[in-house]
């Protein structure tokens, strides 16, 4: 199978239809890298605990994708042997009235994840230039100064960004950016698939099918958004999400590889605080 890019290069424009939602790097089921899945999963829970432990970093992981693309079903295989209580997730939904009365940002930064800590955004400001977009109208229902809903307010916001995550990673913070890809077609199946089980049919709504009808507005706008916002600092992944365990292992790798990254330790007593602590 031809090797497919993942981790969108610096200043990289891309086009979402040259991304396979297929792609599985030539495996063929999930027997084939279980393994490797359960291997990233306890080097995550290890490195997790000397992360806690070194109290100088923290992983803010932030996961976007169509409806149904899968966002809880990562958070719950892939982050299942982390300790939950170094592990926090948000999922951002529509602003509330308070919230509106501040910029787009103000809401998460109280959200953000303490040093020695994993956050992750379950959705995120991302939005701000995804439904936003697709649904211009929200952009007055923030309260923005007229002048300043141009047709250049979506590369401000790319910009704004951008310099919000650079100085996240400047302060500790690794941002790991994960778009997880499906198909017109697979997002269909998981819906009626949801609308089937009555464990999940819960997750389904009126507005979910409505959305539907904005896809090709949406492919552009995630495709703009990756071609912008990808940098050195906090680049995008583009996770091919069709087959869930296929999804589950690439997500798996890459936390497990940026944790391995950060230059990170226990800390050592020294001579003086063991001499104290000596037990009589």
């Amino acid at each position: 199978m031809k090797e497919q890019l993942i981790q969108i290069p610096h200043k990289t424009k891309i086009r979402l239809k040259d991304f396979s939602a297929d792609y599985s790097e030539g495996f063929k089921d999930k027997e084939e890298v279980k393994k490797k899945v359960e291997k990233n999963m306890q080097t995550m829970a290890t490195l997790q605990d000397v992360l806690y432990a070194h109290d100088k970093y923290s992983i803010l992981i932030i996961l976007q994708a169509m409806d149904a693309g899968g966002k809880d079903g990562t958070i719950r295989h892939v982050m299942s042997g982390v300790n939950p209580q170094g592990c926090q997730v948000f999922n951002f939904k529509k602003p509330s009235d308070e919230e509106l009365d501040h910029e787009y940002m103000w809401r998460i930064h109280k959200s953000l994840p303490e040093r020695g800590r994993i956050g992750i955004f379950n959705r995120s400001y991302y939005e701000e230039v995804l439904v936003a977009r697709v649904h211009p109208e929200i952009l007055t229902r923030q309260k923005l100064p007229v002048e300043l809903i141009t047709k250049d307010v979506w590369k401000k916001r790319y910009d704004q960004i951008n310099d919000f995550e650079r100085y996240l990673y400047e302060n500790g913070t690794r941002v790991v950016k994960l778009f997880l890809h499906i198909s017109k077609d697979e997002q269909i199946k998981r819906f009626l698939s949801r609308q089937q089980d009555p464990t999940k049919n819960w997750k389904l709504s009126k507005p979910d099918m409505e959305e539907r009808k904005y896809w090709d507005k949406y492919q552009e706008a995630f495709q703009d958004m990756i071609s912008n916002t990808s940098t050195k600092w906090a680049p995008w992944n583009v996770i091919p999400a069709n087959k869930k365990w296929y999804r589950n292992y690439i997500v798996s790798e890459i936390i497990s590889d940026v944790m391995k990254s950060l230059k990170i330790s226990y800390p050592k007593l020294s001579d003086d605080s063991l001499v104290n602590l000596k037990i009589e």
